[in-house]
């Protein structure tokens, strides 16, 4: 599973940071999906591997600016591009009117795909495909706010030669046979069937995707065998004392905290106010002030998301940063 950012901070662009996008893989595959679209996503999605073309959907968070203003280009050049595939957006309330009127103001038509919306924040949402099965769960934010937690598909395995060798079965076609799912019979009329001669299937990888939110904790019980939380940290808890709650944003402690009782294992904060610098001679607005903030409530590892940064977790879930 692979999380490539393409945008890291929170309200508005920094001259590191983009507004708020990230695009989710399964490992080397170029069909992904994109969580949030701020201003400018597509601009850097041309410095990625990623193409509109390999786009298998589109997840919004919540209706901000920061979360959405890059829709509309977005869906302009995919379709100047030739893409041909409907394209799926699953949003709440607002993200589809805002969307269809963009177009609609902007002389946009005859697109040669379909738009096709599903609410994400009516309870029945539940969103599936080859790769994944994607769930929402309702945040604290100033207005509707959503997590998506994504699992991935369970990992159909290879034939057990083990149990094969112990039964019997000769190498050959009649392997090829089981390997596709076809019941093949012996030479001494025994019936072997696939399912019972195939190693169990490995489970899915799961991650979290967070949109704004100022109460991780309400995450706690979705982050049951999840291995990777992606949240906002806009603030450390010391800024938070100055600006105030009304913003609705978490803290790196507030993330922290909620990933040590839900049990992940691995966070990666992003959403990163632009007072915090990567090189700030001062400690107190350095972004690393955000990364201790976390890990001195976390014991799993924390990560801070960078504008292009991308991280793997592997099938051992393992996670790493990856150039």
């Amino acid at each position: 599973m692979r999380f490539t950012f393409l945008g890291t901070s929170a309200g508005s662009p920094t001259v590191d940071r983009n507004v708020t996008a990230m695009a989710l893989a399964l490992d080397e595959s170029r069909d992904w999906y994109l969580v949030d679209c701020g201003e400018g996503t597509q601009q850097r999605l041309l410095k990625s591997r990623y193409t509109l073309s390999g786009l298998a959907g589109i997840f919004i968070t919540h209706v901000h600016g920061d979360h959405i203003f890059g829709l509309p280009g977005l869906i302009t050049s995919a379709s100047m591009q030739g893409r041909k595939e409907p394209l799926m957006i699953c949003a709440p309330e607002g993200v589809e009117s805002f969307v269809r009127h963009s177009l609609k103001c902007a002389a946009v038509s005859n697109m040669p795909f379909e738009l096709n919306f599903i609410r994400s924040d009516q309870p029945d949402f539940h969103f599936q495909d080859q790769r994944f099965e994607v769930t929402a769960h309702e945040l604290s934010h100033r207005v509707p706010s959503f997590a998506y937690r994504f699992q991935e598909q369970p990992v159909i395995q290879s034939m057990d030669q083990e149990k094969l060798a112990s039964m019997g079965v000769p190498r050959g076609p009649l392997w090829g046979e089981l390997q596709n799912g076809n019941s093949v019979a012996l030479s001494d009329g025994r019936i072997v069937h696939a399912q019972d001669v195939r190693l169990p299937p490995l489970s899915g990888r799961v991650a979290i995707i967070g949109g704004d939110n100022d109460q991780p904790d309400l995450l706690i019980e979705a982050m049951k065998g999840v291995d990777v939380l992606v949240h906002e940290a806009t603030f450390t808890d010391p800024v938070l004392e100055k600006v105030g709650p009304q913003y609705m944003h978490s803290t790196a402690r507030m993330v922290g905290e909620a990933a040590e009782q839900g049990g992940v294992n691995y966070v990666i904060l992003t959403h990163i106010s632009g007072r915090y610098r990567k090189n700030s001679s001062e400690f107190a607005s350095s972004v690393e002030a955000l990364r201790r903030e976390a890990q001195s409530v976390f014991r799993g590892q924390v990560e801070l998301a960078e504008d292009f940064g991308c991280w793997a977790l592997d099938r051992e879930r393992n996670l790493s940063r990856i150039e």
